[in-house]
């Protein structure tokens, strides 16, 4: 079996040239060089040995990274992005674990990744009680946090990255005063996070500040089966879309709904058209994330659309400068979000 030094007198390289090339560290290498490495690994049928690298870093090239459920297109989008940044640009793989927001089964993520010698991870959470994720990186994980603002001083030891929140259902609900709308719901689920909270605040802000009297800006929630909830997120929006269009407590329908997300904005339209209701010529709908489904629907879903491509490239880049230096403090990074305006929103038939 053919070893590194073997693939360097091949190339007629250095054994640390080698390296630079298994590790894609390629950036300031000569093509003929790399050209001539990689010739020989193929000629050699090389192939690393993850095992040894382990022993000799005490760690492996890998990174965990754990989300409430791959069942949310959201999250598989946001793992599809932090994979390509992970492989393409740093030669890491990704390890991905559904944790559905529950504490315990992320610390135990963290047990097995320590135990398997990755030493860095991605967390979608969003948790308010992130005791066990500081433990998890006083014991020597290197963690970043996606999905909430951070709580503790930067001292606790993890990188917090982030959407604006607040400000995401601001330019929702701007959206829909602008068009005419004084009537207006935020529709939510059951089971309350960091970044839940926040959207709600940013609904209620905006409100306030066009001069919206309280009972013409309300939050909806839909109970689910478990405070995690996201999976179900389509069918809560069925549910609270029936209930709406009923009216109920004395309060009018309102003409103009900010979902918490794209799922349950999906699921409100689908709710909407069965309860005999037309968007947007009845009710209008914004939600959150703009995913690819947005454009599909039918009329196009109006959205906030978050930057996760860039907010990938920061994760990663976050886990790998701190795993290659410890002495890098953790930092916040919160990002803009943008309103991407379709069909699914126009002024209301009357006004008022």
């Amino acid at each position: 079996m053919s070893n590194i030094q073997d693939v360097a007198r091949h190339a007629g390289v250095s054994t640390s040239t080698v390296s630079n090339v298994l590790n894609r560290r390629t950036d300031r290498m000569r093509e003929g060089t790399l050209a001539r490495v990689q010739a020989a690994i193929a000629a050699l049928d090389f192939v690393p040995n993850r095992a040894a690298r382990q022993l000799k870093t005490g760690h492996t090239p890998m990174l965990g990274l754990l989300v409430p459920s791959i069942a949310n297109p959201m999250y598989g989008f946001i793992a599809r992005e932090i994979e390509a940044a992970a492989q393409e640009r740093h030669g890491f793989r990704v390890l991905l674990g559904n944790t559905y927001r529950d504490a315990q089964k992320e610390a135990g993520f963290f047990d097995d990744l320590l135990a398997h010698g990755v030493r860095g991870v991605v967390v979608v959470s969003s948790l308010a009680d992130e005791r066990h994720i500081e433990s998890a990186a006083r014991r020597g994980l290197v963690v970043v946090s996606y999905d909430r603002r951070a709580s503790a001083p930067t001292g606790a030891g993890i990188d917090h990255i982030s959407v604006d929140n607040a400000e995401a259902a601001r330019l929702a609900t701007q959206h829909l005063i602008e068009h005419g709308h004084t009537r207006l719901a935020f529709a939510t689920v059951s089971g309350k996070t960091l970044s839940r909270s926040e959207k709600i605040g940013g609904f209620l802000g905006a409100a306030r500040h066009a001069g919206l009297a309280a009972n013409a800006a309300r939050v909806v929630e839909a109970r689910v089966a478990s405070a995690y909830g996201d999976a179900e997120m389509a069918d809560a929006g069925r549910t609270l879309a029936a209930r709406l269009a009923r009216g109920g407590r004395g309060a009018a329908r309102p003409t103009a709904v900010v979902a918490l997300n794209d799922m349950l904005a999906l699921g409100l339209m689908a709710g909407f058209r069965e309860a005999g209701l037309a968007v947007p010529a009845d009710v209008s709908v914004i939600g959150m994330d703009d995913l690819f489904l947005a454009p599909l629907a039918e009329p196009a879903l109006s959205s906030v659309r978050l930057p996760i491509a860039e907010m990938a490239r920061i994760i990663v880049e976050r886990v790998i400068a701190r795993l290659a230096d410890p002495g890098i403090a953790a930092a916040e990074f919160i990002f803009a979000p943008e309103l991407v305006a379709r069909r699914s929103v126009a002024p209301p038939r009357t006004k008022g």
